[in-house]
């Protein structure tokens, strides 16, 4: 499968809060404020970006990752997400490979059900070990997203 490494998610419970600290720690880019809700899972999230790293603030306000800051605190890394050229090829190789990719709730995701709320592809891998999960992005509609995120950000 080919994956590059994009970014992890961190959990705060404050959002602006969180930007403004890493805006002035690392002189960070920090995108719009998007907001993800879909199916009972509410969260509003930013990119931060220092030279080409980056990496997701992420407050939830309602569903399975409020119940996880609730559990874990705020700063918990819950995830690792990684792009691939080719959403579909990386789903057929984990269902050849046993595994069954899944939506954001943990629910089985149908290859024809790829779309997120942000209109990237998308999938999860089951989770395996705690709340850890990895998230697989479409490379091309990534970028797309980083790019009209940061879209009129200075």
């Amino acid at each position: 499968m080919d994956l590059k490494f994009s970014h992890v998610d961190v959990l705060v419970s404050n959002l602006e809060e969180a930007c403004a600290y890493y805006a002035g720690v690392f002189s960070a880019r920090v995108s719009k404020t998007q907001v993800w809700e879909r199916g009972g899972l509410h969260v509003r999230y930013a990119v931060v970006m220092f030279g080409t790293e980056r990496f997701m603030l992420v407050q939830p306000i309602a569903g399975n990752l409020k119940a996880l800051m609730d559990t874990q605190g705020e700063g918990t890394i819950y995830r690792h997400c990684y792009s691939t050229p080719d959403i579909e090829a990386a789903y057929d190789e984990l269902v050849a490979a046993g595994v069954q990719p899944e939506d954001e709730h943990g629910k089985p995701l149908a290859r024809g059900d790829l779309q997120s709320p942000s209109g990237a592809r998308i999938l999860w891998l089951p989770r395996r070990f705690g709340h850890f999960s990895i998230e697989l992005l479409e490379e091309k509609e990534l970028q797309r997203f980083i790019e009209d995120a940061f879209a009129g950000v200075a």
